[in-house]
């Protein structure tokens, strides 16, 4: 009939729909017994031997007999994504630019990491992106298929092109790093927020897997960034840029914030200021600063993370009462911050939230330390090959 799609178009947009399904339920549970698969998935055990035979004829999953085969009864095989597949990651910060290679199963496989003297200017990230990859593509030659680069950011990204309509850190406006990366480097290119990136990554792989309603903050030496997963969907607003968590009011007598406003998260709470009561140098590590937050014995260095908590404790409470998410995950120098103190940042947080909200919600810090935004940032790639497992093609 006229204005109908012809059975044939429908069969085969089922199929791909049913591979997507299956190979993102693997990307996420890394080893998959193929009988959970098919509980999980919703189709027969003959439909899903099909589709996973079909992804391991595309060379995106594995299969192998699981260590206790020897048991009674036909053993259920284990589908893993393939150690071939992977994905390019950058995070550039004020202070250096990261690249990273990271596996289809989550594990970041190797990272470079460039340091700068000061805020680099977007031609500047694109030419240490590029001579990072020149650098990885020997080890990149090993692998079946590279399938993209996911860059996290921090600052306001629009994400349906990859245009940076402000990053107050780097003091960029309106740069279309998405185009300039992908120009550069012939692979395709998609950009977020790094906090957003962070949230997902959680979710995923860390400390927030199984949470339908959580906040992620992350703290780096570009400021504060946020993540919100509603529900089990990212909150992002009308074009990307909801979660600005570091740009919210704590102090109406406060400094001036580099966004033009006074008095943000980000004028109280910092990675400089607590870096500098520590006595470190900016480029220091957070197992660095864990460490050092544990070995001092300094008052002023206790005063200074009591004054950042009380901070940080008037947004998550805001967050709390509005958001009512179930956990709150926290990363980069603000994970430091709460391991310094974990018990005053709660008692902080639940002395001033609606008791109804904050009963039921969970304060912890980010386990995927350092590699959180590789992690995240990787997402993105491996978001348009699960959407389309016979559509993506390596350059490489």
């Amino acid at each position: 009939m006229p204005g109908l799609p012809a059975q044939g178009d429908n069969l085969d947009t089922m199929r791909q729909r049913n591979l997507s399904k299956v190979l993102g339920f693997v990307h996420r549970g890394s080893r998959v017994p193929r009988s959970e698969l098919t509980r999980a998935i919703g189709l027969n055990r003959s439909t899903v031997g099909d589709l996973v035979g079909e992804l391991v004829d595309l060379r995106l999953v594995v299969e192998t007999v699981p260590n206790d085969h020897h048991r009674v009864g036909r053993p259920s095989w284990i589908v893993s994504p393939h150690p071939g597949v992977v994905a390019l990651a950058v995070n550039p910060e004020v202070e250096g630019v990261t690249v990273g290679v990271v596996g289809f199963d989550g594990v970041v496989r190797r990272r470079m990491r460039r340091e700068t003297t000061r805020a680099p200017r977007p031609e500047e990230v694109v030419a240490m992106v590029i001579a990072m990859i020149d650098e990885l593509r020997p080890e990149l030659a090993t692998y079946l298929r590279t399938v993209g680069i996911g860059v996290a950011l921090p600052g306001l990204v629009r994400e349906s092109d990859g245009a940076i309509p402000l990053a107050s850190h780097f003091g960029w406006v309106d740069v279309p790093l998405g185009k300039m990366l992908a120009d550069a480097t012939g692979l395709s290119v998609h950009v977020a927020n790094n906090a957003r990136l962070g949230a997902d990554a959680e979710r995923l792989f860390g400390a927030g897997r199984g949470a339908s309603d959580l906040i992620f903050l992350n703290g780096g030496p570009s400021g504060i960034g946020a993540g919100v997963i509603a529900g089990g969907i990212p909150l992002t607003g009308t074009s990307g840029y909801a979660g600005e968590f570091g740009h919210t009011l704590v102090n109406n007598a406060g400094d001036r914030c580099q966004c033009g406003a006074f008095g943000c998260l980000e004028t109280e709470v910092n990675q400089s200021s607590l870096f500098g009561v520590l006595g470190l140098p900016p480029a220091t590590e957070i197992d660095d600063l864990d460490r050092a937050l544990t070995l001092s014995e300094s008052s002023a260095v206790a005063a200074e993370v009591e004054r950042q908590l009380g901070f940080l404790a008037i947004v998550l409470r805001n967050a709390v009462n509005v958001l009512n998410p179930e956990l709150i995950v926290l990363g980069g120098f603000l994970g430091a911050l709460f391991a310094a103190a974990p018990e005053r940042l709660v008692f902080l947080v639940a002395e001033r939230a609606l008791g109804a909200s904050v009963e039921q919600v969970e304060i912890v810090r980010s386990e995927l330390g350092a590699n959180l935004l590789m992690v995240g940032a990787a997402e993105l790639a491996f978001a348009s090959l699960i959407d389309d497992p016979a559509g993506v093609t390596s350059p490489f």
